[in-house]
This record gives C-alpha cells, sequence and structure tokens, in this order.
C-alpha cells in the first residue's frame, strides 16, 4: 500500500515542485506562462505566498505527486477575504483523490483564517478541473471569453466561486496561515490525506 503524505510545503521543496509545474507550462495552456521561472524565482514565489496563506504538497512513497495553494485573490483592500486555489498534479497521478484532498484541505485551513470566498479560475474547457470544483460544491461565476492566448490558439477562461461561511454577516479579521494553531492544520491535513487513494 502506498504511503500518502499531505502536508505544509517548505522552499526546500522548490525544485520537486517546479518538477511538477513546469511541463504544465511547457506543454498546456492551463496555465498562461510561456516561460519556466527559474529555481531562485520559483522560491520566491513561494516564499511570498508562505507569507499568508496555505501551501501544501502531497507525497507517495516520499515522490511529490502534487501541490496546492491560496493566495489573495483581488488586490483592493475589499477583496482580503477572498482567495484563489490552485492545484496541480504530477502526470500520472490524476484520478487519486489528490485533487479532492487538496481543495478540503485548502479550504478548511482558509476558513480558520476567516476567508470569506474562494475562487477557481480554470482555462476551458478543461473537464477534470470543471468536475473537481463542481464535486466540491463551486458554482460557475462567469466564463471570459478567448481571453489569452497560448500554444496557437485563444483560450477562455471560467471563473468558479464558493462562499466558505454566512455571505451576509460581517467579516472577522482576516489571519495569516502562521496565525491559525498549527494543531489545527495538523488534524486537517491528516484528515484529507485519508481522501487519497
Amino acid at each position: 500500500m502506498d504511503t500518502v503524505t499531505l502536508r505544509r510545503a517548505h522552499l526546500e521543496d522548490a525544485e520537486a515542485i517546479l518538477e511538477i509545474y513546469a511541463p504544465y507550462i511547457r506543454n498546456t495552456n492551463i496555465t498562461f506562462e510561456y516561460e519556466v521561472p527559474s529555481l531562485s524565482e520559483f522560491r520566491d514565489r513561494m516564499a511570498g505566498i508562505m507569507e499568508g496563506y496555505p501551501y501544501l504538497i502531497c507525497e507517495i512513497d516520499g515522490i511529490a505527486a502534487g501541490y496546492a495553494y491560496a493566495h489573495r485573490y483581488k488586490e483592493r483592500a475589499a477583496y482580503q477575504w477572498d482567495a484563489e486555489l490552485s492545484v496541480y498534479l504530477r502526470e500520472g497521478c490524476e484520478r487519486r483523490g489528490i485533487g479532492q484532498a487538496f481543495y478540503t484541505a485548502l479550504m478548511e485551513i482558509l476558513k480558520e483564517q476567516h476567508v470569506r470566498n474562494v475562487y477557481g479560475i480554470v482555462t476551458s474547457p478543461n473537464p477534470p478541473s470543471e468536475a473537481l470544483h463542481a464535486a466540491m460544491g463551486f458554482r460557475l461565476a462567469g466564463v471570459s471569453l478567448k481571453t489569452g492566448y497560448k500554444l496557437g490558439k485563444w483560450i477562455d477562461v471560467s471563473c468558479f466561486e464558493r462562499p466558505l461561511g454566512d455571505p451576509d454577516s460581517p467579516p472577522e479579521e482576516l489571519l495569516t496561515v502562521h496565525q491559525v494553531p498549527q494543531e489545527r492544520i495538523a488534524q486537517i491535513l491528516q484528515a484529507a490525506e485519508r481522501m487519497v487513494r
């Protein structure tokens, strides 16, 4: 039986994570980046996200099978309670429940941070990602038609959204991921880890 570990990523994981991400840049329109960033640039990106938000990695038998993170959705002050989620899986690691485990863990941690809305920005068509968002209770908020150009064609982008709390009550003070009790994060990750097949 495979040994599955779902944990918070460290900067030392940057090389393994970039190895997962690079084929998405080179071979797909799932990300709109054209050039694979250098390892130092990618590590700096990770560090910036980790200052405030959860950044997770899933290992199967010690090999990085995927990673996921949340980050600020939009920059203006009134958007501070919104977060965008991103998930990337190593080729061959699909259909094992990793994406669902990542989304579950991210949303539970973000609830602890008092985030109120989460978003998934998905190039379309992308049936696996669309199915994940539907399964996780997201609704399609809109589609931007032919909004990005990559690999010789124009690409649509869909926005999925889901509230994490009472949409009509005032928000609580937003916390960084470091202000959430670490034992609570550990509980969330252990529960989500069991979703991986």
